[in-house]
């Protein structure tokens, strides 16, 4: 069955992982609201290097997520959704355009890493643009991380309006990074005391308020920064003047955090989520709101990726697994679980629907319209999935339970529903089903844009973290095999 009401167990999810090939059928423009009712209003919520398991809904014991969980109770909660890369830029060029990232050379980049030339073009279509043509106001509240001023920016890719910050991370408290400000209220600089995560919660408040008043269909973009570093949680203010001052590494410094701090600062964006439900409530919103909580990649240092191994810049399961959530009273029913395969990229084509917009042709979509499946009680749609990371050479692949992978020059096909883990190399064992999931990776990466030496990567090395011993960085160099023998 695809669905269940009842709560799941840790050992449940490990069985959490159907899937197959890559269902186009469900593109937008099906499954969508009817025509008569009102286009839902939209509450995007993108935390930021949460891990698959770091959330209560999700199966972690030792912290409370009481308002995340109750969009889950009131909704679908996936067990098989991915993100569309392990680091944050790239997945976000995807969540924007409902493609795959490597489509644009803004996606090359894992993360954007200050080249101020780089960034997502104007031009290009997005899914607050596209919503702006079915009359939706649009509202960015947090962080952007696809480009910087002049050029680029969320008021040049459809947004009305954006509070937030523009780079890939900044203190807490001071709201900055590199010893530069970075809190914007559109595209004025913003000084303003407090912590990030209640400001961005506070402001989300008042644009559901302001968007209630006016009547108007609206797409609320809330993507904090939590819980990615610095590990900084509401009373540790002492931390970010300590990191100020140390020079320790900066805002990534590998001498601090915990785990208490870590569930802390989760903790706190989990109560500004129940700020934002709680004002949609009041203004008689909820049942026509279209709520979705997930991450932008698999978890970091501190998170809990249970039942996969590895983290953030890895293609193993962790690193790309992530919680996702999705509500809407009026429509889906309340207190499911899907085994459903999805990624990011999926919910332009599936929000798009649901207000009764559409895409733009000349940009076709890679991602699917899930409304069917969850509106209509239809079947998982088999999928085909793809990605690559260019730190150590990464690939992989996913269609049905199996699972190409390569990292540098050793190569592994997993079944990732009775292997989760990837500990069981069946290569060997289903040669056929390697050899084709190879070459399928080869032949969809033949139509992406090429990896260049100019995109930077990110990747972890033994010296920053004792489990990856004999892990150098980067070279930032691209893998260009010639076939999938090579």
């Amino acid at each position: 069955m695809f669905a269940r009401k009842e709560p799941i167990t840790r050992r449940e999810l490990l069985r959490g992982a159907a899937a197959g090939m890559i269902g186009l059928a469900l593109r937008s423009g099906t499954g969508g609201a009817p025509p008569s009712a009102k286009p839902p209003n939209i509450v995007f919520i993108l935390a930021d290097d949460l891990g698959y398991a770091d959330v209560s809904c999700y199966g972690r014991p030792d912290l409370s997520t009481p308002n995340i969980d109750r969009i889950a109770t009131q909704g679908f909660r996936f067990l098989q959704g991915y993100a569309n890369s392990a680091v944050c830029t790239a997945t976000r060029t995807a969540l924007i355009t409902g493609r795959y990232q490597y489509r644009l050379r803004l996606g090359l980049e894992e993360p954007l890493a200050g080249n101020p030339d780089v960034g997502l073009p104007p031009e290009h279509p997005t899914l607050p643009s596209l919503l702006k043509k079915a009359g939706y106001g649009s509202t960015l509240v947090g962080k952007w991380h696809l480009g910087a001023l002049p050029k680029f920016g969320p008021l040049k890719s459809g947004y009305d309006h954006f509070y937030g910050f523009r780079g890939g991370a900044v203190d807490y408290f001071s709201h900055s990074a590199g010893g530069r400000d970075d809190l914007w209220n559109d595209d004025v600089p913003l000084h303003q005391a407090g912590y990030l995560t209640d400001l961005l919660g506070s402001r989300a408040v008042d644009v559901v308020n302001g968007y209630a008043k006016s009547g108007q269909s609206f797409l609320l973009s809330l993507h904090f920064n939590a819980p990615h570093w610095p590990w900084e949680a509401p009373d540790d203010e002492a931390e970010s003047e300590r990191l100020r001052q140390s020079g320790s590494g900066g805002l990534g410094a590998f001498d601090g955090g915990s785990q208490k701090t870590y569930q802390r600062i989760i903790e706190e964006m989990d109560r500004q989520v129940g700020r934002v439900l709680q004002a949609l409530h009041v203004n008689g919103l909820t049942d026509n709101t279209i709520v979705i909580f997930t991450s932008d990649n698999g978890g970091e240092r501190f998170a809990d990726t249970w039942p996969f191994t590895g983290k953030k810049t890895e293609l193993l399961e962790g690193g790309l697994r992530i919680p996702a959530i999705v509500s809407w009273p009026a429509r889906i029913p309340r207190g499911h679980t899907t085994d459903q395969v999805s990624i990011s990229m999926d919910w332009v084509p599936t929000l798009l629907a649901a207000a009764g917009a559409l895409p733009d042709p000349a940009y076709p979509l890679d991602g699917i319209n899930l409304l069917p499946m969850l509106t209509q009680s239809g079947s998982p749609v088999s999928r085909k999935l793809f990605w690559r990371y260019k730190a150590n050479a990464q690939r992989a692949a996913r269609d049905g339970d199996y699972k190409f992978l390569k990292i540098l020059d050793n190569t592994f096909l997993f079944n990732v529903v009775e292997d989760p883990l990837e500990r069981a190399n069946l290569k060997e064992r289903k040669k056929d089903v390697y050899q084709r999931l190879a070459r399928e990776w080869y032949e969809w990466n033949s139509s992406m844009l090429p990896e260049i030496k100019e995109s930077f990567t990110h990747s972890f090395s033994g010296e920053e973290l004792a489990d990856h011993f004999g892990a150098k960085k980067s070279d930032q160099m691209p893998d260009i095999p010639l076939s999938p023998d090579d």
